[in-house]
């Protein structure tokens, strides 16, 4: 190593010490670390208490809904998806649709971003998600994990297409158009009058209003995961193939597969 190059390593580690490092998540182009790993500091550990709780509780989820299991399958498979962007959205189908069931995460800063609603496909059931397919024209929601894509400019405007990483669980959802949009029949006013959210023709369907500040958190290499009581799913998911007893919570082992 030169004398040149010796001093600009200094300098660069001195800035380093005095700013931080700061990764900045750019709409229009987004470029993260590969493999990220969601491990808690030693600082951090609980003792008896593994990892994803210590951050489930830290978060207050339960006091916000998310179901325990749901946070549990969605941090055990996000380490196994490998993704460069550190931020999950948990969907969480276990709840009524009357419900904010809609979770964004950003697991690196440990926080919580976003909590509202998300409509489920109309097929799937009327206030509570229950049947799920992969198939076309179903018009049923597909349960497990996602990748996020790019944007579009589409019927419903601004959407984020979403990548299926499940192999006959939801490896349809490109060909079948499954994204992330806004629409109008997810609102509060709509559950005032009918007692439930509106549906879509499967897709996780958000507000209008919150739409495009969902879809920049999410854009381009974040996960998703759509979880439901649905007792075929972990027996089906490679995501989430080798959890153990060690993993769960005591109970046995789970697959949870328009207007």
């Amino acid at each position: 190593m030169t004398k040149a190059q010796v001093v600009y390593a200094a300098v660069f580690l001195a800035l380093s010490v005095s700013f931080g490092f700061k990764t900045v998540h750019s709409f229009s182009g987004f470029s993260a670390p590969q493999n990220f790993s969601a491990k808690s500091t030693p600082a951090d550990s609980v003792p008896g208490k593994q990892d994803w709780e210590i951050l489930y509780d830290s978060l207050h989820l339960e006091k916000q809904g998310l179901s325990q299991k749901a946070f549990q399958y969605a941090w055990f498979g996000f380490q196994k998806m490998k993704l460069g962007n550190p931020v999950l959205a948990i969907a969480d189908f276990s709840q009524s649709s009357c419900k904010k069931r809609l979770y964004v995460i950003d697991l690196m800063r440990k926080k919580l971003l976003y909590h509202t609603y998300v409509a489920h496909g109309r097929n799937s059931g009327n206030e509570f998600a229950e049947k799920f397919s992969n198939n076309n024209a179903s018009y049923q929601s597909s349960l497990g994990f996602y990748r996020t894509l790019g944007t579009y400019q589409g019927k419903h405007g601004l959407s984020l297409r979403l990548e299926g990483l499940e192999k006959g669980i939801n490896d349809n959802a490109f060909e079948r158009a499954i994204v992330m949009h806004g629409a109008d029949y997810v609102s509060e006013a709509f559950i005032r009058a009918t007692g439930r959210l509106g549906r879509s023709l499967g897709c996780p369907a958000v507000s209008v209003p919150d739409s495009k500040k969902l879809i920049e958190m999410l854009y381009n290499g974040a996960g998703l995961f759509i979880y439901s009581l649905d007792k075929n799913y972990v027996k089906s998911s490679t995501l989430l193939s080798g959890l153990t007893e060690d993993h769960t919570l005591g109970a046995p082992r789970l697959y949870t597969s328009s207007k």
